[in-house]
């Protein structure tokens, strides 16, 4: 533990508590990053601390653990200082990345396949948000009439520009019967 840091006991406002690091520079947190956007070098960690909420992750701190984003779903122990739009991290302490979702290696033949599928889908058609989990970078959609589960990649939806679904929330989409069941292969908002 670095010497100007020193323990605090913290109370949630569920009646738990935890012992907490102060320092004059601001106080040690934990939590699992939201999200990141590498293209415009920041993102979000969701602190444990419910009172605290989201932490701002900024590009530069990640260069003394030679990094320049991080993974949904990694865990972070940094020191954040409180801002007047919330909370910041002003360091990285650790970064555990075993319940990280990596973002997937592409390849030549990767693209291939994706534009092979999205030559096989049907037109847009509607869908809604049946349900979809960031961290895990995949979800549900539905059709109006037809309670079948149709999948959804994070990916898929970045490339349409939509960065969070809600359930129930339309869409349109363009579905191609893949290898285990129907797949979203392009999305748009409705």
């Amino acid at each position: 533990m670095r010497a100007d840091i020193q323990r605090a006991p913290v109370e949630y406002g569920d009646g738990a508590s935890s012992q907490t690091e102060v320092g004059a520079d601001g106080a040690v947190h934990h939590g699992v990053v939201k999200w990141f956007d590498v293209t415009r070098g920041f993102g979000f960690v969701v602190a444990d601390d419910p009172t605290v909420g989201d932490i701002l992750i900024h590009f530069s701190i990640l260069q003394q653990h030679g990094r320049r984003s991080l993974p949904e779903g990694a865990r972070v122990e940094c020191v954040a200082v409180e801002r007047r739009r919330g909370y910041q991290a002003r360091e990285i302490l650790s970064i555990d990345l075993s319940d990280a979702v990596e973002p997937h290696a592409r390849d030549h033949a990767d693209r291939s396949d994706r534009v092979r599928l999205i030559e096989a889908a049907g037109p847009f058609e509607p869908v809604s948000v049946k349900w979809f989990n960031r961290l895990k970078g995949y979800g549900f959609l539905v059709r109006p009439n037809d309670s079948g589960d149709i999948f959804v990649h994070i990916e898929t939806l970045r490339a349409a520009g939509i960065e969070e679904v809600e359930p129930d929330q339309p869409l349109q989409a363009r579905v191609v019967d893949g290898e285990k069941g129907p797949l979203a292969v392009a999305v748009e908002a409705a």
